[in-house]
């Protein structure tokens, strides 16, 4: 069965799910394209969650994907949280800003029975995950709505566990995709590769279908993706400047500039690793620090640099999540971008 049978869409392209930079409208805009357009949930509290997922089922009549994150809360570390803020504290004190008076908080919550409570009067057709699974009773629950699986893979060992636990479609995610990384079976960035090594690796170790993410931008990278085995092709960089995203006004103007030629994978936004365009926090920090607490947890201090850093127009601190390539990433509609891969898509195939 192809991914559009099994997803019931027209053309074989995914868009990725992009927290922070997208709400339902780019979604909706993709999938009544021909698309899978994914709704980024992590980040929505309940009430934002339920009227994303409202204008979602009002704005197309087509499939649709939402996305969870799967990570396991972490203990609060007191210790490390202090040396974090001690490394940020050079910053606090040029703008200004008083660390005892930022509160702690996550920001990101895991997929749980109270999401889900909230999501199931939806069902909606496709649900995906990042860093692995829900626990067996909760995707149990999801499959019984009817919804097709997805989550993403950074290793063929991660492949093979996502087959294992009941994952019916694969996102082989590589080195180059912007924003996390879905690494969820280890955190050794050693383990991870490109997208055109680990994807035939992945296709050859699997019975599902395979989904290629990070570098698809264009018609080449669309055949290459094809040629080795991938059921489909998910963009994300690509769909950052379309008029249908909401990407911030600091984040498009570094999108649309040279600076899109340097990026690196950093840790300092979240505490988890996750490529973005190389700025001045990362250069002076290095973008991996040992110092960043635990995912999500690194956010909270962070936040007020970012916020008035931004006021002036600067990216400073901001997490400008963007891939290795960034060729696709042009001011045009949504739906030019599914058609231009589609086309691809049909030009490739044998």
């Amino acid at each position: 069965m192809t991914l559009q049978a099994l997803l019931g869409i027209e053309h074989a392209v995914v868009q990725a799910p992009m927290a922070g930079s997208q709400a339902s409208a780019l979604a909706i805009a993709v999938s009544n394209a021909g698309g899978l357009g994914s709704l980024p949930c992590a980040t929505l509290g309940p009430d934002a969650l339920r009227t994303e997922l409202q204008a979602l089922a009002a704005g197309t009549g087509k499939p649709y994907n939402v996305n969870f994150f799967c990570h396991t809360e972490p203990a609060p570390d007191p210790a490390r949280e202090q040396a974090w803020r001690q490394a940020l504290a050079p910053y606090f004190a040029e703008c200004g800003i008083d660390p005892a008076g930022i509160a702690a908080g996550p920001g990101r919550a895991p997929f749980s029975a109270a999401i889900a409570d909230i999501v199931e009067p939806f069902r909606p057709p496709v649900v995906s995950f990042h860093f692995g699974l829900p626990a067996p009773d909760l995707l149990a629950r999801v499959k019984a709505w009817g919804a097709t699986v997805m989550s993403s893979a950074t290793t063929v060992e991660e492949a093979r566990w996502l087959e294992a636990h009941g994952a019916d479609v694969i996102i082989a995610q590589g080195l180059e995709a912007g924003g996390h990384r879905g690494m969820f079976l280890s955190g050794d960035l050693d383990g991870q590769s490109g997208t055109f090594a680990l994807l035939p690796q992945v296709v050859a170790a699997v019975r599902v279908p395979v989904i290629a993410a990070g570098g698809i931008a264009d018609a080449r990278t669309v055949a290459a993706a094809r040629a080795l085995g991938s059921a489909g092709v998910q963009a994300g960089t690509a769909f950052l400047l379309t008029p249908e995203a909401t990407t911030g006004a600091v984040h498009r103007a570094a999108l649309r500039s040279p600076e899109t030629a340097h990026t690196a994978v950093t840790n300092l936004f979240s505490g988890r690793p996750a490529r973005g365009i190389v700025n001045r926090i990362m250069r002076e920090l290095g973008p991996i620090s040992p110092a960043a607490p635990a995912f999500p947890l690194a956010t909270a201090a962070i936040a007020p640099l970012r916020a008035r850093a931004e006021a002036r127009g600067s990216g400073d601190f901001t997490s400008l999540w963007c891939g290795q390539n960034a060729a696709g990433c042009r001011e045009r509609p949504a739906a030019e971008i599914v058609d231009e891969l589609a086309r691809a898509w049909a030009a490739s195939g044998i």
